[in-house]
């Protein structure tokens, strides 16, 4: 550190070094400071883009951008004013990344936008493409955490604009580099199917983001994607806009390491442009731009950028770098050379600047002023309103509503091949006619992932839906998970009702971010302006007898529980399957809710129940119009009063077997209730069945720590107290082994029977 005293306060700094140059000026005292960018005069700066468009940085064009640079510097300066009088509470800013005004100038509003939180000029410039919105007036209220704020109320401080077409974002690292790619493959898709008319033919997908966000994984997922996709030559028209202020925090990135990895990516085009001088700025976002725009392909914008203020106004920065590296910084101010060329070039002058900087601070501080007397949230149940709403009586209606009669004869081959007309079957073949019957339902419908087309999915639950309903429909992924969730949420910001599966539930856990991060938090950061709708089909949880092991027969979903508002359903039969996915499709539909659909991969092609050839487990396809609510459970043999199992899934289906077994052995009658809904839990529900006998028995095929029944028995516990004497038999907090192994940490109907008959003698 240096020997000189050291102003902590940079924002202080960086404020009167601006004004210190701009009153040098004028004053007299030289009319272009050391440093000036020697650009060539206005008329000669011109280029000649790819499609023969000139590419002009035009006086007024200038000017504006000078405006929105500054707005968004003053916005960075007054937060942290409102953080020292408790007013403010987010101070992660923009500061030396205003090059990205001219990104949100050459891009359009009608240009979906990703973006990176140091993005500020670009909102602040996309805005004037949009009458009525306030960027100041907006962003202050996000920072205020005010209840006022019109994209999150209140919930956090984020770049997000229905208007603009700018879904919120929270603090990113990378998480949205993989759906904004998605939005970018989705976009044809989308005008094919008719289901988005306000899409231009040529629009283009913005996402930005640091230069160390780069080297994430979720980041090289987003990178391949695009990649494998135009190389394939289907369009991807997706532009990175790589802000490189070389920086990650305290972490630098090695000099010249973004432009050796993206120079000559292959499948990228890359461009470069410097985000200090705004002429440079102009002609490589311009390109860049176009050439995203007519090739339809991925480009990689790398924009160099400096990072003023520290990372936040909580960042010691002095702590990893000497004062000299911080003043060296700030005399790189993107502020300070567009000043000096808007001056060089008698557009403005100094006098002129120092007023439209000191106008704007006092626009900004008057919103701030009015922010901090604006309300906060004030309830649990407010912030969470948003979090995934439910509209039961209008998911019913949209659940029981069928398809075209005789768009239903046509698909399945005939009147007397309706899947209702034939005879019961087990629940891979009841699915398969479901998503069928979906499809005709729902022309927006989309499904996709590993295998599903001509295969069928590793256990043909998919079959034939490729071939009847064409590949712009159903149609396979690249083996990426990460890449298949986030294709869903791309398309779901595009009005379409994805159906991603995902192959086996330990490969939810590659990807487990798109879903917590991105897809189930949107609507909760958006007050509802965004929705998500996705249906994840997951082939889950053990049983499988001959092939298994650990990542074929996961059985953990604590990760899927810890995700707020998504819901949760697993059917145990072929013909819940059915009904259950028609409310996931209507819950998807009005409320654009996100599900996790675990099918039980042991309980697919099981047709026997007791005995062999019995036949008990197969079951007759539910007329189109029947729907089983999100919650409602069902109970086997209701009148018994001994004790009551509460389980789901393959669970039920064991627990039907032991209780038979505990009936004509002990003359003991065991209710069975499958939950079938496992997030939420029907606690109304539970609590009905627990009193009902007084005696419980929880069997969770999860894992005893993190599964089903800690919520269950905490429910009993709380709600029924010493009426009812609860237990649990859950699986053990083991990982899978291979082969009859796995029956020693599952649960299994010798386990439930013993467990049972203990229960019942104690």
């Amino acid at each position: 550190m240096s020997k000189r005293s050291f102003n902590f306060n940079r924002a202080q700094v960086v404020d009167e070094n601006f004004l210190a140059m701009l009153r040098g000026i004028a004053d007299g005292r030289g009319t272009t400071p050391p440093g000036t960018p020697l650009n060539p005069p206005l008329v000669r700066g011109e280029s000649i883009t790819a499609s023969g468009n000139r590419d002009v940085l035009g006086s007024r064009d200038a000017i504006e951008l000078f405006e929105s640079q500054i707005t968004s510097r003053m916005i960075d300066l007054v937060a942290r004013e409102m953080r020292s009088r408790n007013e403010g509470f987010y101070t992660i800013g923009s500061s030396g990344h205003e090059g990205n005004a001219v990104v949100g100038r050459v891009t359009r509003h009608t240009d979906i936008a990703f973006l990176h939180y140091r993005s500020g000029a670009f909102v602040a410039e996309r805005a004037r493409q949009v009458p009525g919105v306030d960027f100041v007036r907006d962003t202050i209220l996000g920072m205020a955490a005010s209840s006022e704020d019109p994209i999150t109320g209140g919930r956090h401080k984020v770049w997000g604009n229905r208007a603009l077409n700018i879904p919120p974002q929270t603090s990113t690292i990378a998480s949205h580099l993989p759906k904004a790619v998605g939005t970018a493959l989705a976009l044809g898709r989308a005008k094919r199917l008719r289901v988005n008319k306000d899409i231009p033919n040529d629009a283009i997908v913005v996402c930005s983001f640091g230069d160390a966000s780069t080297n994430h994984a979720t980041a090289q997922a987003a990178f391949n994607t695009a990649a494998l996709t135009n190389h394939q030559r289907l369009p991807v028209p997706i532009l990175f806009v790589c802000e490189d202020n070389g920086l990650g925090i305290s972490v630098e990135t090695p000099p010249g390491w973004i432009q050796k990895q993206f120079t000559h990516r292959y499948g990228i085009e890359y461009f470069q442009a410097d985000g200090l001088d705004l002429v440079d700025a102009h002609r490589g976002v311009t390109e860049a731009v176009e050439h995203c725009r007519t090739r339809r392909c991925p480009v990689f914008l790398h924009l160099g950028v400096v990072r003023l203020l520290g990372h936040a106004g909580s960042d010691p920065e002095m702590e990893y770098h000497s004062l000299e590296q911080i003043e060296s910084a700030e005399a790189k101010d993107p502020l300070l050379a567009t000043a000096r060329w808007l001056i060089a070039q008698d557009m403005m002058t100094a006098a002129e600047a120092i007023e439209l900087y000191e106008r704007i601070r006092l626009r900004v501080r008057e919103a701030a002023t009015y922010a901090a007397t604006t309300p906060k949230l004030k309830s649990a149940e407010e912030i969470m309103a948003t979090i995934a709403p439910h509209t039961p009586d209008a998911v019913a209606t949209e659940a029981s509503r069928t398809a075209p009669t005789e768009q239903r004869i046509k698909t399945f081959g005939g009147e007397d091949r309706l899947p209702e007309q034939g005879q019961p079957r087990h629940m891979a073949a009841l699915i398969n006619y479901a998503l069928h019957d979906l499809f005709i339902k729902y022309p927006e419908a989309i499904l996709f992932g590993e295998d599903v087309a001509k295969r069928g999915g590793v256990y043909y639950v998919t079959a034939g839906l490729s071939a009847k309903f064409g590949v712009g429909r159903v149609f396979n992924s690249m083996l990426d998970e990460t890449s298949i969730l986030a294709m869903g949420i791309g398309a779901a910001h595009l009005g379409m009702i994805p159906i991603p599966e995902i192959q086996y539930l330990a490969y939810y856990h590659n990807a487990e971010d798109q879903i917590r991060g991105e897809a189930a938090s949107l609507q909760y950061f958006s007050k509802g302006q965004y929705k998500n709708p996705m249906v994840m089909r997951i082939a889950g949880w053990a049983y499988q007898k001959g092939f298994g092991g650990h990542f074929h027969n996961d059985n953990s979903i604590a990760a899927l529980r810890d995700v707020p508002g998504l819901i949760i359903a697993s059917p145990a039969r072929g013909d819940d399957a059915v009904k259950m996915l028609r409310t996931c499709m209507a819950m998807a539909k009005v409320d654009g809710v996100v599900v996790a659909f675990i099918e039980p991969i042991a309980l697919y092609k099981t047709r026997d129940l007791h005995d062999k050839k019995d036949g008990l487990w197969c079951f007759a396809y539910p007329p189109p119009d029947q729907a089983i609510p999100i919650g409602e459970g069902m109970v086997y043999d209701e009148d018994a009063t001994d004790l009551t199992i509460i389980t789901y899934a393959n669970g039920t289906y064991m627990s039907l077997q032991a209780a038979r077994r505990v009936r004509d052995k002990h003359g003991k009658r065991v209710r069975v209730v499958d939950l079938r809904w496992l997030n939420p839990l029907n606690e109304n529900f539970i609590v009905e069945q627990a009193t009902d006998t007084g005696l419980v028995l929880v069997v969770d095929e999860s894992r005893r720590t993190g599964g089903i029944a800690e919520g269950i028995l905490a429910c009993i516990h709380e709600r029924c107290g010493d009426r009812v004497r609860a237990s649990r038999l859950t699986a053990h907090d083991s990982f899978i082994p291979l082969g009859p192994a796995a029956d020693h940490v599952l649960p299994t109907v010798d386990k439930i029977e013993c467990a049972l008959t203990n229960l019942l003698g104690g």
